[in-house]
């Protein structure tokens, strides 16, 4: 099905841009005018899948960048992909257990997959590591 709208971004793996890809996000679904606890979702959901991005691709190699796709379709459906050309994850499956965190000093809480999936109506995640992990959020916005 064809999106009516659709934008892309590319950015860097900075801490910085955690915030204005949610903003970005945010702004672009703001004109079907969702309610505020939907926006809130959005926004929380984007912000942790692009953490991730931040905290875990690339690690100690550096910055990378993080690349942000969102489109609207029909019926007030919303589907953003965040993807990383970074390490990958090993096990899709185990990284999507709450509490699992892929961070050696445990100073993570390991919770992003968990919230990610509490607050959109579908996640979807592929990963090869070496190559990269792509999150798909999709969320279907209440009637006004």
């Amino acid at each position: 099905m064809k999106p009516l709208n659709e934008m892309t971004m590319t950015f860097d793996s900075r801490s910085a841009n955690e915030a204005f890809a949610r903003t970005t996000v945010s702004a672009f679904v703001a004109p079907l005018d969702p309610l505020m606890d939907e926006l809130c979702d959005i926004k929380t959901a984007t912000s942790e899948a692009v953490t991730n991005c931040i905290v875990h691709a690339y690690g100690e190699s550096g910055i990378g960048k993080i690349y942000l796709t969102a489109r609207l379709y029909p019926e007030r459906r919303l589907w953003i992909k965040i993807r990383d050309c970074g390490c990958g994850i090993e096990d899709i499956k185990q990284a999507m257990q709450p509490a699992y965190t892929g961070d050696p000093n445990g100073e993570r809480a390991g919770l992003g997959f968990s919230i990610m999936c509490s607050f959109m109506d579908r996640v979807r995640v592929s990963s090869k590591p070496g190559k990269g992990t792509c999150v798909i959020l999709e969320k279907r916005l209440s009637e006004r």
